[in-house]
């Protein structure tokens, strides 16, 4: 504990002390003084610091006190502007109401506009388009790396996509002139991993349309009317930003055969896929707006949205014949370093019934085994080794999609 200047003792007898030893009491009571200071000094910056610290939480305070304390707002749409003035409806309530407004204000209001509104229904000021963040974050802003080269053994299944979904995009002169209307949709449909999610991010590199993607798995909500109104607003985004491409992997998830079921899970998984086939084909004009979809359970698909004008194009994608796969091995192996000894054409043979994820992943686990011998070449024996490994795994998996042989 710091001495006080009260601890430090001057001589009893001052009268008889020496000057000398006043001098040194004098000191070492300066000195207890200036210990004193100091601490104070500290206490003091200490102090300032919590003070200011407090003040940032009061004035913080202060103006959630403010904003609390200001009128509320309530959101209202514009259902006709007239001599008199604005004709709005408030959500919720649906009270409508005639508002005065200023000439400035009239010229930025126009029908089903949503605008804000206080207690007395004066219009504060125009909001913009309701939109769910969500559907935005869909849309792709760089477009995948993936190119029509980097897909073997499609060859018919790729000019079926690129006559939907480019053509009707890069080219709707010719449809115009033959007559007809562009196909507005197609579905792929076949065994996991074939392709499908490769040939539309494809259309995506190749096509400078606006491309959003999105699983239909994302369009199941817990909440009533939330999956519908998702889809809504997907299209509405692609229809501020045509032309457009909507993918939509997974459709099962959304469109699958109605059934008699009352649970609010199924019902709500019904609504949206109503919501989707109203987009489709509803009575709002589509416009350039072109629609993949892709499932691996084209039996459980719902007949409804298989009709023709929803998906004018039903293309299976089916695991690979002997040639594709030859090629989707050359496909898998390009930028490796492969030695001479390997055969493509024996590697397709034995890897019969593989589809072109199967084979991407015996390339990418033949690379393992290099890199486990310290090699950087590949040789024959490496994709045949990885052949039985990934087989042996789909095997034990029970996986028959897996299973090559």
């Amino acid at each position: 504990m710091t001495d006080t200047v009260d601890d430090v003792d001057l001589p009893y007898d001052e009268e008889a002390a020496s000057q000398q030893e006043m001098i040194e009491a004098l000191e070492e009571r300066l000195e207890v003084l200036e210990r004193q200071n100091e601490e104070m000094r500290d206490k003091l910056l200490d102090a300032n610091a919590e003070n200011n610290k407090y003040q940032q939480k009061l004035e913080r305070l202060t103006h959630e006190n403010k904003k609390l304390k200001q009128s509320p707002l309530f959101v209202a749409t514009v259902q006709e502007i007239n001599d008199d003035g604005v004709v709005i409806k408030q959500h919720g309530n649906n009270q409508e109401a005639l508002t005065e407004v200023t000439e400035e204000m009239r010229e930025e209001l126009e029908p089903d506009a949503r605008v804000a509104v206080n207690n007395s229904l004066s219009i504060v000021k125009r909001l913009d388009n309701e939109t769910d963040v969500r559907a935005r974050v869909m849309q792709v802003e760089h477009s995948p790396d993936v190119t029509y080269e980097d897909i073997g053994g499609l060859d018919s299944q790729l000019q079926e996509v690129r006559e939907t979904v480019e053509m009707p995009l890069e080219r709707p002169e010719m449809f115009r002139e033959v007559g007809i209307d562009p196909p507005s949709g197609v579905l792929l449909y076949g065994p996991p991993g074939t392709g499908k999610t490769m040939l539309a991010k494809a259309v995506a590199n190749q096509t400078d349309a606006t491309f959003i993607k999105m699983a239909g798995s994302e369009l199941v909500h817990k909440f009533i009317g939330e999956g519908a109104k998702l889809v809504r607003d997907l299209f509405e985004v692609a229809r501020e930003n045509e032309p457009a491409v909507l993918f939509i992997d997974e459709i099962d998830a959304i469109a699958s055969k109605r059934t008699d079921s009352k649970t609010s899970g199924d019902a709500e998984v019904q609504r949206t896929m109503m919501q989707l086939l109203s987009e489709m084909d509803g009575f709002d004009e589509r416009g350039e707006i072109r629609i993949i979809a892709a499932t691996n359970r084209f039996d459980m698909l719902d007949s409804a949205i298989l009709r023709p004008g929803r998906f004018d194009r039903l293309i299976e994608v089916p695991k690979p014949d002997v040639e594709g796969r030859e090629l989707i091995f050359q496909i898998h192996t390009r930028n490796m370093n492969v030695s001479d000894d390997v055969d493509f054409a024996k590697l397709a043979e034995l890897s019969e019934n593989a589809s072109g994820a199967d084979i991407k992943a015996v390339c990418t686990e033949a690379g393992m085994f290099a890199i486990r011998d310290d090699r950087t070449e590949i040789y024959m024996e490496d994709l045949i080794g990885a052949w039985e490994k990934v087989q042996a795994e789909a095997d034990e998996d029970g996986d028959v999609s897996r299973a090559f042989a």
